[in-house]
């Protein structure tokens, strides 16, 4: 966790967050350090405990008290636990064992049931911006950068075996929220920077059109993933330097005035 912390949430090559619950006896806070794996607007952990004959005591917590804090580095939000259960819990197992088969050993080192658990995040901004709106952006396309690097490799390790549905569901999901920035971006501050600076025209010009250039890409893309190519590869690599490019140049221009 302090490694987690002082990188700003960069563990490895993974993907991580600390879990924060509140103690079903205790009532104190305790935090653990998970693997997640992304969903659409929620983030899945599993109740490993590495095979233990004991569900994880951060499980008990959550099942006591569903309301916990997720940290990921960049930014803390609070989120609501549900345990998954039935055919929901089962169907997404058997795809986090697909993506990840230390899911399937865990499983089978133990006679109970591993948990899997969405954590969904509550209304509101997440905390972590650092009080300005340049910090926030910052935040947000260092985010960006890393699932695309993890994307990336998950991509090209997939190789002949053919793209997993955890591994699109990475990509949908991705693709979603690079959507939802650059629409919100479009419509609420590229417009107000416009009128606030005018000096920042071209360069806003220049950002609207590059938004209008990655929409196509997260379209073919998206297209792709139901019915992969050979290609995948290239199409990715295509829509990260693109992506990449407009990141740096979005920088560049914008956070000397944020």
């Amino acid at each position: 966790m302090e490694q987690f912390r002082a990188n700003a949430g960069q563990v490895g090559d993974g993907r991580y967050l600390l879990l924060t619950t509140t103690g079903a006896r205790s009532g104190k806070q305790h935090t653990a350090i998970l693997g997640y794996y992304p969903d659409g607007d929620r983030v899945l952990v599993v109740g490993s405990a590495g095979g233990s004959p004991r569900h994880p005591d951060w499980y008990h917590n959550l099942v006591a008290n569903p309301e916990v804090t997720v940290e990921t580095g960049l930014f803390t939000y609070p989120a609501t636990a549900v345990v998954l259960r039935g055919a929901e819990r089962d169907d997404v197992f058997a795809r986090l064992v697909e993506a990840d088969p230390g899911w399937g050993e865990y499983q089978s080192r133990t006679t109970r049931t591993l948990p899997v658990v969405a954590l969904a995040r509550q209304a509101g901004p997440p905390s972590g911006g650092g009080g300005s709106y340049g910090e926030l952006l910052r935040r947000i396309h260092t985010a960006f950068r890393r699932e695309l690097a993890l994307i990336r490799t998950e991509v090209a390790s997939s190789g002949t075996a053919g793209l997993g549905a955890q591994l699109r569901i990475n990509c949908l999901t991705l693709c979603q929220g690079l959507h939802n920035h650059h629409t919100g971006e479009s419509v609420a501050l590229f417009p107000a920077l416009a009128q606030q600076r005018p000096e920042l025209a071209g360069a806003i010009a220049t950002l609207q059109a590059e938004h209008e250039q990655i929409a196509v890409l997260l379209e073919e893309l998206e297209k792709q993933l139901s019915n992969p190519a050979p290609d995948l590869l290239v199409q990715v690599d295509r829509l990260i330097d693109a992506l990449i490019a407009h990141l740096d140049y979005e920088e560049a221009q914008l956070l000397p005035h944020l």
